[in-house]
Formats: structure tokens, C-alpha cells, sequence
């Protein structure tokens, strides 16, 4: 029923300004409308992103949001150029850019957006 339509994501955030600097300049997704004072609309590779604004963010312990790309070593790069600090977890094995290989070889980073929501970046064995 499901299967052939398009996903829309949804994560919260308290400030429009400042989740539109992270979204949009720091990560580069294409802002394609601000719909104040409910959300601003990202175009995240054909994935709708709404950033929701909430009164009061509840940012959960675990990912929220994730991508995946071709070259996550050279992406982590990009994005601490650009500001973004990756999370460091006891107990996980990371590389010195905080990476994490997977037991099946998938390797994974996480990061915060402003208001604490927990990101991710993958790249998955072919």
C-alpha cells in the first residue's frame, strides 16, 4: 500500500533561523519554501524534510535522521569544515574521525543539528 509512495521526514526544532543556517548552509539541502510558523521545507535528494518548529524540542537519544553516502570519510571531512562536531560514544570503536564500521562493514558517524536532534551519515557495503 505503501510501498510505491514517497516518504516525507519530519524532525523538530525550536528555532526557524538558526535550523535554516544548519540545514541549508551547513549541510547543504535545498530550501524549497518556509511555511512560518510551522515548518521550512527541505528537498533532501527527492526526500520531503520538514523541520518542524516546536515550542519545546525532545530530542531523542538515538538517530533520527540519516544519510547515506559514497565516500563517509571524505564527508565527515566536508562537514567539520563546515562546523559540524561528531559524537564520540563509549564503548564504540570509532576511527579518529569518529567513525564506527558496523560488524557487516557498514560505517557510520553522528552528529547534532543546533537543537540536539541526532544525525547521521553511513556509507553501506555494496
Amino acid at each position: 500500500m505503501l510501498d510505491t509512495s514517497k516518504l516525507t521526514a519530519f524532525v523538530g526544532v525550536g528555532d526557524a533561523d538558526r535550523a535554516k543556517a544548519f540545514y541549508r548552509d551547513t549541510l547543504g539541502l535545498t530550501l524549497v519554501s518556509e511555511e512560518l510558523p510551522f515548518a521550512l521545507v527541505f528537498d533532501a535528494a527527492g526526500t520531503m524534510l520538514r523541520v518542524t518548529l516546536v515550542r519545546q524540542v525532545a530530542a531523542a537519544p538515538y538517530t533520527v535522521l540519516g544519510w547515506r553516502v559514497a565516500g563517509i570519510a571524505e564527508t565527515v571531512t566536508s562537514l567539520r569544515q563546515r562546523g559540524v562536531t561528531f559524537e564520540r560514544f563509549p564503548g564504540l570503536d570509532q576511527d579518529q574521525l569518529g567513525i564506527w564500521t558496523a560488524p557487516g562493514g557498514t560505517q557510520v558517524a553522528w552528529f547534532k543539528d543546533p537543537d540536539g536532534n541526532m544525525l547521521s551519515i553511513s556509507q553501506h557495503m555494496p
